[in-house]
């Protein structure tokens, strides 16, 4: 199982080497009150966005990482030599030490939804889970090297192409080989540094805009609020509001988000810095900002196509005439030349992956991947012809109110407020403005678009995550200013939304720490061993096989989670969540082959469907376990292409192929 405690060494690790990178590249680009804060994650983007394309070269191991890791900290070390502009040495508040230990501690909620929690002789985990079973991709890049084998599913002797945005799992890889973790434990370690660097971030920014040290502060209690569905639910009964509303799938604030999909957030938080360095682009001109941009955007792209992609470009393609009105009319030629050249470099760096995600749309098969349609917001209580009208209305009126009751208003208001001011200094209302035109569109995307490559909206889920983190920060900022200036009205209405986004976010943190639901948790604690024995019988590149639907019960929805967690191989077909979203198989095959796999281990399959696996989908090794259907009626057994090489008489069966490893499907 994971360990807590190399996680959180990895963390800190991680912490120290990305702020290292980041710092000396910050203190040149932005104001005093945002270097320190941005250091986290700039380093990250600048030194992920680099490191992608020059590993793909020369070959990724843990003696090119460090190497490479080494040089990046040199180049950073002669940054700090140079001249930087004397107006950053003006004294200026900084976000307090205490700020930055508390967001330690807020950060530490998400990561605790991933940490294994051992209750006697069981382990259970949090229902976020889920969403982390794709972390195989840290195992198949720290084991085979780049690009990346699609470790859910391939033919044979195929690494498979992954259908998926990589970055945030490469830079968890470097941390697997260069720290000997687990692939899980990277993930853990990574989730927490995605939070704080947001937090981070997030708090740097309220304390610029606002300049009251109470504002860092006032982010983190903005950060740790949620939904009012608790409340509503509480008080006008849930069978009601099941009614009112459709279903929550997961359009949701910082705190839920940072647990479930840390890669979004951390795309999230790149886009956000993106967006400061355009509006500080178009202040002055500087090869330094202008590489900082490109490397921020690629990386915002490569950890989301949702958010870094088709968010940040509307954004961008709004802020930039926004941006542009207010320069003088001798800066404009030169602003617009360096975001065309900021445009291009961005894509030919995002080449490689661009290239797969267009390639994985195209052998899906499935039309196009985004749609013009409505944010489905309205429940079963009105009748659907109604619904299809007031859906519009009601995901300003209703769903964003109710999803963001502490920041919605709150920070809506104050972002206007200061702008309207005229109190901000230049760079404030051009980063304002800029900041403002991606809050609208973060919250327009959702409202209009949907994706269609999943069961679920990623677009409109993800594409909220910027704003909502805009929100946060001039909501801290506003309630700072409101408190200092003794406007008690706004000052009492943002406070009466944190009180109102508390109850639901207690509940979240409580089921990602404590409230853990029941699970076969014991079946689960022995798997570790089992899985061991699979490595020793299988080599790093082979495919395995095991039921998809092995310890359904752990999580929400269905996902092979044993395998996901403890295996560190490749499956030739890991279930059909998994396979859905990063695996480029129009929908009908998806469901012959998950129908295959489930028939098999089901105790159902047939010696033609033993066949299928062996000589189709190359599973070169296959475990059965005494929870399969396939234990007491077992194919592989009565099958001449399998032999039994390791076996427990109430756990587990391992068999191998016999077929020589380049057999081929009749044609």
């Amino acid at each position: 199982m994971a360990s807590s405690l190399d996680a959180a060494a990895s963390a800190f690790a991680a912490l120290l080497f990305w702020t290292a990178l980041g710092w000396p590249i910050s203190r040149r680009l932005f104001p005093h009150p945002l270097i320190l804060p941005s250091a986290p994650a700039l380093g990250w983007a600048v030194h992920n966005a680099l490191a992608l394309p020059v590993l793909l070269l020369i070959g990724f191991s843990a003696t090119t990482v460090m190497t490479l890791a080494a040089f990046a900290l040199i180049g950073s070390a002669a940054l700090c030599f140079g001249k930087i502009d004397p107006g950053k040495e003006i004294a200026q508040e900084s976000v307090p030490s205490w700020a930055y230990l508390a967001a330690v501690l807020l950060a530490l909620a998400p990561a605790a939804a991933v940490i294994p929690e051992h209750v006697g002789d069981s382990v259970i985990v949090a229902s976020p889970i889920f969403d982390h079973a794709k972390l195989p991709i840290i195992d198949a890049i720290a084991r085979l090297g780049l690009p990346p084998a699609n470790p859910f599913f391939g033919g044979l002797g195929e690494p498979g192409r992954l259908a998926y945005y990589y970055l945030w799992y490469f830079s968890a890889a470097q941390l697997s080989v260069v720290l000997s973790l687990s692939g899980w434990e990277a993930d853990i370690a990574l989730t927490w540094f995605s939070a704080f660097s947001s937090l981070a971030l997030m708090m740097g920014l309220a304390l610029w805009f606002a300049r009251r040290r109470i504002a860092p502060l006032c982010v983190l209690l903005f950060a740790a609020t949620a939904s009012l569905r608790f409340v509503l639910g509480a008080s006008l009964g849930k069978q009601w509001l099941d009614g009112l509303l459709a279903y929550p799938t997961g359009f949701a604030g910082w705190l839920f988000q940072a647990a479930w999909v840390p890669q979004h957030l951390m795309s999230a938080t790149c886009v956000v810095l993106a967006v400061l360095l355009m509006s500080r682009l178009a202040q002055r001109q500087s090869l330094l900002l202008l590489t900082a941009l490109v490397l921020a955007v690629v990386a915002a792209f490569e950890s989301s196509t949702w958010v870094g992609g088709i968010t940040f470009l509307l954004a961008a393609a709004a802020a930039f005439p926004v941006l542009l009105l207010k320069l003088e009319p001798h800066a404009r030629v030169r602003f617009a030349a360096s975001l065309v050249a900021a445009g291009v470099l961005s894509v030919l760096l995002a080449t490689p992956l661009l290239r797969d995600e267009i390639a994985a749309v195209g052998l899906r098969g499935s039309g196009s991947p985004i749609v013009l349609d409505h944010f489905e917001v309205l429940g079963s209580l009105l009748p659907s012809s109604a619904r299809r009208v007031l859906d519009l209305p009601a995901y300003w009126l209703l769903l964003l109110p109710i999803e963001f009751p502490a920041t919605f208003a709150a920070g809506s208001v104050a972002l206007v407020t200061l702008l309207a001011s005229h109190k901000l200094e230049p760079d404030q209302q051009l980063a304002g403005a800029a900041l403002a035109t991606l809050l609208g569109a973060s919250l327009a995307i959702p409202w209009l678009l949907v994706s269609t490559l999943a069961d679920n909206n990623d677009l409109g889920l993800r594409a909220i995550l910027p704003g909502a983190m805009i929100l946060i920060v001039f909501s801290a900022a506003g309630l700072s200013l409101w408190l200092s200036q003794a406007r008690r009205i706004a000052a009492g209405a943002a406070l009466a939304g944190l009180l109102l986004g508390w109850p639901d976010a207690v509940q979240i943190v409580y089921g990602n720490v404590l409230g853990l639901p029941p699970q076969p948790g014991n079946v689960f604690a022995r798997t570790p061993a089992m899985w061991e024995a699979v490595r020793r019988h299988s080599a790093p590149s082979e495919r395995v096989a095991n039921n998809p639907l092995l310890l359904a019960q752990m999580t929400p929805w269905p996902v092979n989670l044993s395998w996901a967690l403890l295996s560190n191989r490749s499956s030739c077909f890991a279930g059909r969540e998994l396979t859905l979203v990063y695996a480029s198989l129009p929908r009908q095959r998806l469901a012959e082959i998950d129908a295959l796999f489930v028939r098999v281990f089901s105790g159902g399959g047939s010696s033609s469907d033993v066949r299928e696996l062996a000589v189709r989908f190359g599973c070169r090794v296959v475990v059965l376990t005494l929870q399969d259907g396939a234990w007491q009626h077992d194919p592989f057994a009565r099958s001449e292409l399998y032999r039994l090489v390791k076996a427990t008489p109430d756990g587990w069966r391992i068999y191998r192929s016999v077929l020589p490893a380049d057999a081929r499907p009749a044609p």
